[in-house]
């Protein structure tokens, strides 16, 4: 089935309403940015601790002791990755650059992740039973 084909079985409230379904569509992309606050804060864990806080457009490298050893954790660009640590198979290294979420040496027990806005981390807002 051509394009010429399936334009002449539409009717015009059919071409009207994927009109409108498109222009929603692109107009959540660019609301988006609106609504997600941009990420600020590196955080990083060491064995369950907080170790550093720091904001994602300084360019810096810290050193964090783990369980293990040593992992170097470099900011810069506004990412982050980690660029060496003393685990064995090293994919906290191989996951590479990351601009959101977080990076996990799971067998040093560091953990890197990138946060939102303090302003709007009010801790607990429900108490369930």
């Amino acid at each position: 089935m051509n394009l010429r084909t399936l334009l002449d079985k539409t009717t015009a409230a059919d071409r009207l309403f994927f009109l409108l379904l498109i222009i929603l569509s692109l107009s959540g992309i660019f609301f988006i940015r609106e609504i997600l606050p941009e990420s600020q804060t590196v955080l990083i864990d060491a064995d369950g601790k907080p170790a550093y806080v720091l904001p994602l457009n300084e360019d810096k490298t810290v050193s964090v002791e783990g369980s293990e050893g040593k992992t170097i954790v470099e900011i810069r660009g506004k990412r982050v990755r980690i660029m060496d640590s003393p685990c064995r198979n090293k994919l906290c290294i191989r996951q590479g650059w990351v601009e959101t979420g977080g990076v996990v040496c799971l067998p040093n027990k560091v953990v890197v992740t990138i946060r939102g806005h303090e302003e709007n981390d009010r801790g607990v807002d429900a108490v369930t039973r």
